[in-house]
């Protein structure tokens, strides 16, 4: 993203403000998806943005306390989810989802000025990038090498600072940061391509309901045994709650045991979504609530009303009328 003259100060790497509220940690240097992705923040605006080096240190960042929240990329349209951010919001706990954002995806080829597309033998680029043009690259440089970097403005930058690599992948407006030609352009497998980001923070308060929410879990299978995910996934089936994305990930502690990353269509406290989460904790017991909050979409959930929250407080009113004391 091109910086713009009203662009929120980057602090330096290490340097943190007097008040941590006034910092967020985002995957840098400045021009990255996800630096596009902390603007569409409105609270954020006129505050520090602290660029990191990875996943891990964006959310170190918030644990210790330097900043309030940092910005992750979460899930890709083409590649599915990011796997470094679903197991470090996995592992690291206390951390809560406190909103998303969409940001369209494309990519350039940059080089040193001077290249010509012949000359290029290795390209630098973040993974996920990477794996997003190997249709362009495979019909373009089908001979060439990978270098990972880690993020897509670093594997530019680094062109100019020693790198081996003799083109690299990064964002559209990259050479408004650095000084590099662009080889090609649009060179994304799918140019509808769209990278989902989250807000994590530390904080226990939760977004209050607007009928077009979101509810991220992760979820581990109590015993490896013939439909133990059924049951799992029956606990929101039964209550009318849709999942908009179910992807497992090795727990590591031995083969075969996977936690799943759940988003749910609606809030917590919509009485659908907190009976299927009371049914899923019981069912479940190392259960992470990661958040209930809006859609970047803006999209309202649409459920069969059968599920609506008053047929869930009727038939507690009715469970409590069964046990009550009567009168002679």
């Amino acid at each position: 993203m091109p910086e713009t003259a009203d662009q929120p100060p980057i602090a330096p790497h290490g340097a943190a403000p007097d008040h941590v509220g006034d910092v967020y940690s985002f995957l840098g240097p400045s021009g990255t998806f996800t630096e596009a992705a902390l603007a569409q923040v409105p609270q954020a605006q006129g505050k520090h943005w602290r660029s990191v080096n990875n996943v891990g240190e964006a959310l170190g960042d918030v644990v210790a306390g330097r900043s309030v929240a940092a910005m992750i990329a979460i899930e890709n349209s083409i590649e599915g989810g990011v796997s470094v951010a679903q197991d470090a919001l996995a592992t690291i706990p206390d951390l809560r989802i406190i909103g998303e954002y969409l940001v369209p995806v494309n990519f350039v080829l940059v080089a040193r000025p001077g290249t010509r597309l012949s000359d290029v033998k290795v390209i630098n680029a973040h993974p996920v990038a990477y794996a997003q043009c190997h249709l362009w690259l495979d019909a373009n440089l089908p001979e060439h090498g990978h270098l990972p970097a880690s993020s897509n403005v670093a594997a530019a930058a680094s062109l100019l600072d020693g790198s081996p690599a003799d083109a690299a992948i990064a964002p559209p407006g990259i050479v408004d940061h650095h000084d590099l030609d662009v080889l090609a352009e649009q060179i994304g497998d799918n140019p509808n391509a769209v990278t989902r980001f989250v807000l994590v923070s530390r904080t226990t308060g939760i977004p209050a309901p607007t009928g077009a929410d979101k509810t991220s879990i992760i979820a581990e299978l109590p015993d490896d045994r013939p439909g133990s995910l059924l049951d799992l996934l029956e606990q929101f089936s039964t209550r009318g709650v849709n999942l908009s994305l179910i992807e497992s990930r090795p727990i590591g502690d031995s083969l075969g045991r996977y936690r799943f990353v759940i988003d749910a269509d609606g809030h917590i406290a919509d009485e659908r979504v907190a009976d299927a989460l009371l049914g899923l904790r019981r069912f479940s017991p190392a259960l992470i609530f990661l958040g209930s909050y809006p859609r970047a979409d803006g999209r309202r959930i649409d459920y069969d009303h059968r599920y609506r929250d008053e047929v869930f407080t009727d038939a507690r009113e009715w469970l409590k009328g069964l046990t009550a004391p009567r009168g002679e």
